[in-house]
């Protein structure tokens, strides 16, 4: 189901059939360093993350995480909008393969994201999390008009956060 197109991009809810791009990205080192290790080894490690935290993000909320395309198919990404218990806001995430950086890409999928949330899900305030030594999502969460609001800690975790805004409602 595309929730999302971009000039060249399309957005879609994820399925388990996409276990095998889940299984590349979330071992890319990049995601590792700045997201987090899933522990996640195998196709059924896959499958299983994908069924115990993603898809069901879709019925729960409306919105998620979107395996985010090439026109012609090729998974490149992920884009979209998260609700955690552990923040007021829905923020928005994004994560790409390597090959797929540095083209302009992500900045397409967050800003057709954020035009999303506006438009379709009438939200009124977004927010971004980064650490702050992820200088390539800092940049793109400063283009795509968010701004820095302060320093936030999430849940157990001691590891310090910078927390980005967005009004929608002023854009």
């Amino acid at each position: 189901m595309i929730e999302i197109e971009t000039e060249r991009l399309v957005l879609r809810r994820c399925t388990i059939d996409d276990a095998p791009f889940y299984l590349t990205l979330l071992n890319d080192p990049d995601w590792i360093r700045f997201i987090g290790d899933r522990d996640v080894r195998s196709l059924d490690e896959a499958r299983a993350y994908l069924v115990k935290t993603t898809i069901p993000q879709y019925e729960k909320n409306g919105f998620g995480l979107y395996l985010t395309g090439l026109k012609n198919g090729t998974p490149i990404g992920l884009c979209g909008l998260i609700k955690r218990e552990t923040l007021d806001d829905v923020d928005i995430g994004f994560a790409f393969l390597p090959t797929y950086r540095g083209q302009g890409y992500a900045i397409e999928a967050a800003r057709a994201a954020l035009e999303y949330a506006r438009n379709v899900l009438k939200m009124s305030r977004i927010v971004a999390i980064t650490l702050p030594e992820n200088r390539s999502s800092i940049t793109l969460i400063e283009k795509i008009g968010l701004h820095f609001e302060r320093i936030i800690y999430l849940g157990d975790n001691p590891e310090a956060l910078r927390l980005y805004a967005i009004d929608l409602e002023s854009r």
